[in-house]
């Protein structure tokens, strides 16, 4: 009889283990038809190994529970495979580039928790299968090219907390969305109509792009949602409508005699006529007293020359105007950044300037000049240079040359979709020439002189898209201590105050900024944390594996003959972000090996 007992035992323990191994086979057998269809990282796998052991694979009793290659280089269309990883749990592939549609087998993930497949180009419509998985989570399909409407078996998703679908070409309206979503995003695609109720304490940002109304942007038809107005109402809003605009006109006519007889007290920068993105600068009370009290009432200052009204110039090439002139200049908001606000300033004459407005200065005046003084003696011709500036206790300006071609970060990473003109190797390799031999001149200023804002938006272009640096060298005299960072994924991991940047630190800066150029993937973007990597260890982890082609950005795969200058450059990115300062090179030798490969690719020509 006991031995009975022991041979049924022996008998389920095999049956057991013979079913695992099978399971875990159709495992294998998924992943291998994912990696004959779409290549990418998946080829780093060890095919004589466990798939629990093969990168981006994780295992939990003896099944594939969750499949992680973002970034991954995975080029193609997704095979009908994956459907039978029946115990995958988290499914992430995101920023490669996936085509055509979600392959129909995904219905038979019943265990998904989590989808990423943000950052593709996936199309066609939204499967409605996928809302037929009960135990989704959080599901990302975000900056892709699916179109038509959104499902409306989406309320199937009960536990659905993140629906991010922004930045597609999907249409129609929103479907009444009736789940507690923690995180929501439909920007920027073809939609209309009213935004459902559910979905009103959403932020506005989740709606824009698309042709929608409603709370939380303005009201449907400009009434309030769900309410509508007598006819006594409405005639009472139009009579008092005119009479507001009959007392606008009568005192616009007023103004415009008065001012006739009397020059310009208080100008701005006010915008051209019909110009959308034009703004205006305001002035503060100091800039008024100033202007009106013209008998020194301005703190000396050593510049070049000084202005009229306390504005201090570097050199002769922009004297001729004084601080009322610049004011009066036509403005357009460039962005914001870091230090403030920048504005396009477009005089009479033609002439073009960039006027940035500093905001939150913690510094004394004294402190500030003297800071001002040595960047507007700085020349360079890889650097914006500082043309002059203006000081109240109200308002700090500085003056820079306009560069045409914008930023490096909005040639890089804007309008990747049809019709962009893919960046070439040699446009890449000749702005890090110019960025690294700018940062070089600035760090042989001195021992303790540094940039300390290194990123690829502050590298602007000239019309022959040549590097002009700028931003640099305010950030002691801009940046409290309590200032937000906003520059994380270009910070060198000893910096803990954005005031003190060591010329190692903005080596390492410079080093993230060469992976984005190499990798087309942006340090900052709020998605490439996902998975908890940032972009030096990303890249880092695929060239210990010795694949490194998959890192490069896809419009520099064709570049073929280059493609060892490729890796150099790759290799010198990867030593200037190194995690320890002393492992890191100095500038000078940075430039000098990117001048080298911009010089073999010259001759290879």
């Amino acid at each position: 009889m006991e031995f009975r007992h022991r041979v049924i035992i022996l008998c389920l323990c095999f049956l057991y283990l013979t079913a695992v191994d099978s399971d875990l086979a159709s495992d294998r057998a998924a992943l291998l038809a994912l990696r004959a269809a779409v290549g990418g990282r998946s080829r780093l796998w060890n095919l004589t190994a466990s798939p629990c052991s093969w990168f981006g694979v994780h295992c939990f009793q003896d099944r594939v529970v969750e499949l992680r290659l973002p970034g991954g280089g995975l080029i193609g269309q997704l095979p009908i495979a994956i459907g039978n990883l029946t115990q995958l749990q988290t499914l992430s592939l995101r920023f490669n580039a996936l085509s055509g549609q979600i392959p129909p087998d995904f219905a038979n993930l019943n265990s998904l928790r989590n989808l990423y497949l943000q950052g593709n180009e996936l199309s066609g419509q939204i499967p409605e299968f996928l809302f037929s998985l009960q135990n989704l989570i959080r599901l990302n399909l975000a900056k892709n090219n699916f179109s038509g409407p959104i499902p409306s078996n989406v309320n199937n998703l009960t536990r659905l907390s993140t629906l991010y679908l922004e930045e597609n070409q999907l249409n129609g309206s929103i479907p009444d969305i009736n789940l507690q979503l923690e995180q929501f995003n439909v920007s920027f695609n073809r939609l209309n109509g009213s935004i459902p109720k559910s979905l009103s304490g959403q932020p506005a940002s989740a709606f824009n792009g698309n042709s929608l109304c409603g709370k939380p942007l303005l009201a449907c038809n400009g009434t309030e949602s769900g309410k509508k107005l007598s006819g006594a109402a409405i005639t009472g809003i139009v009579i008092a409508c005119v009479f507001v605009l009959l007392l606008i006109l009568a005192i616009l006519i007023f103004l415009c005699k008065r001012r006739k007889g009397k020059s310009s007290r208080s100008p701005n920068l006010v915008s051209t006529s019909g110009e959308q993105t034009a703004a205006q600068i305001p002035r503060s009370p100091s800039a008024v007293e100033i202007q009106d009290k013209s008998s020194g009432v301005t703190a000396p200052v050593s510049g070049d020359q000084k202005g009229k009204t306390g504005l201090v110039f570097f050199g002769t090439a922009l004297g001729g105007f004084d601080l009322e002139e610049l004011l009066r200049a036509s403005a357009e908001v460039l962005g914001k950044g870091t230090f403030g606000t920048a504005y396009k300033a477009t005089f009479e004459a033609g002439l073009v300037v960039v006027v940035k407005r500093l905001k939150d200065v913690p510094v004394a005046e004294k402190e500030f000049r003297e800071k001002m003084e040595a960047v507007g003696a700085m020349r360079h011709e890889n650097l914006v240079p500082l043309r002059a500036y203006y000081y109240s206790k109200d308002e700090k300006l500085l003056v820079f040359d306009y560069m045409p071609r914008g930023s490096f970060s909005a040639l890089l990473h804007g309008n990747r979709g049809a019709g962009r003109t893919p960046l070439n190797w040699e446009t890449r390799v000749t702005i890090a020439l110019g960025a690294a031999r700018a940062i070089t001149y600035i760090h042989s200023q001195g021992p303790t002189i540094s940039h300390g804002n290194i990123k690829s938006s502050n590298i602007l272009l000239s019309d022959s898209y040549e590097a002009r640096v700028s931003d640099y060298c305010v950030a002691q005299v801009v940046i409290s201590p309590s200032t937000p960072n906003r520059v994380d994924g270009y910070r060198a991991p000893e910096v803990t105050d954005p005031r003190k940047v060591s010329q190692k630190a903005d080596v390492y800066s410079f080093g993230v900024l060469l992976l984005e150029l190499l990798t087309g993937k942006s340090p900052t973007h709020p998605q490439l944390n996902e998975d908890g990597v940032d972009l030096p260890r990303w890249v880092q982890s695929i060239v210990e594996q010795e694949w490194s082609a998959e890192v490069f950005d896809i419009e520099l795969v064709r570049y073929q003959t280059v493609e060892d200058n490729m890796v150099k450059l790759l290799q010198l990115a990867i030593n200037c972000a190194a995690q320890y300062p002393d492992k890191r090179p100095s500038m000078t030798e940075v430039s000098k090996q990117i001048e080298e490969l911009c010089h073999a690719a010259s001759q290879k020509d």
